[in-house]
């Protein structure tokens, strides 16, 4: 891989992986459009960003994390049905990775953001701050999460959907969102390293590597502390256009032959 490239999907990852938008989708995409060929090295250089953007949210939120047992145990009610559910559906998890599928939850998942935010427009939220999150809502949100299994949905996007249908505010659902990535990510990664563990070690190219994971990195938190603060402001109707048009752009480009929708990682 170029360096050129590794350092164009260093900027990708670390935009899309904490924005509702599928980073999944756009990784496809840009690997497409860069003409990459989806190999070892390709699944290597993602896990290894893909912990450059969790080392970010750990780089932001430090000083919440370390502050106490009490959030980790939250965050750990949240990542167990994630994790048990996307444990039993791994052996279908395959067959889920097609580009219409991608297609699919984009659009769905950006018509659910604009109907949530229309109908919970003005509405004042229960839940303001981390410590109101109850560990039964944090496992009800693991549970949301757990739809980002399907490519395309966008874990940060259901988790944080998750959040605001629980009644938390816009800041709160994303600040528990980005944390609730750190266990799932990180757990997520091992798995696949211990499931393919030849995965890491054809990973040769230092150099891309380096810029890809170190580009994620500083992107990333950028990205988190921009839309920390965009929230407060806005709602998700943004991103819920967004979604909806990046889906219908993946369609076109499916349907006239530019893109396989078989492209998968």
């Amino acid at each position: 891989m170029e360096n050129f490239y590794a350092l164009i999907l260093g900027i990708i990852e670390g935009l899309t992986e904490f924005l509702p938008v599928s980073s999944t989708g756009h990784m496809i995409l840009g690997g497409t459009i860069l003409r990459l060929k989806m190999d070892d090295f390709w699944r290597s250089f993602l896990i290894i960003i893909q912990l450059g953007s969790i080392l970010a949210v750990v780089f932001v939120f430090w000083k919440r994390l370390f502050q106490g047992f009490d959030i980790w145990f939250k965050l750990a009610a949240g990542f167990f049905p994630t994790g048990l559910i996307g444990l039993f559906a791994e052996k279908y998890l395959k067959e889920l990775f097609n580009g219409y599928i991608v297609v699919s939850m984009l659009i769905i998942g950006g018509i659910i953001f604009i109907i949530i935010e229309r109908c919970h427009k003005n509405k004042i939220y229960k839940i303001n701050s981390l410590d109101e999150i109850t560990y039964k809502k944090a496992f009800c949100i693991g549970i949301i999460q757990a739809l980002a299994i399907i490519p395309g949905t966008s874990r940060s996007g259901s988790s944080i959907i998750g959040g605001l249908l629980l009644g938390l505010n816009r800041k709160s659902a994303a600040e528990f969102s980005f944390l609730l990535a750190v266990p799932t990510m990180i757990i997520a990664t091992l798995y696949k390293i211990y499931k393919e563990p030849n995965l890491l070690s054809d990973a040769n190219s230092l150099i891309p590597l380096s810029i890809g994971f170190i580009t994620a990195f500083i992107v990333a938190v950028f990205v988190i502390k921009f839309f920390l603060k965009f929230i407060t402001k806005f709602d998700f109707i943004p991103f819920g256009i967004y979604r909806i048009i990046l889906g219908i752009l993946f369609f076109y480009l499916y349907y006239s032959g530019i893109l396989n929708p078989g492209d998968q990682f």
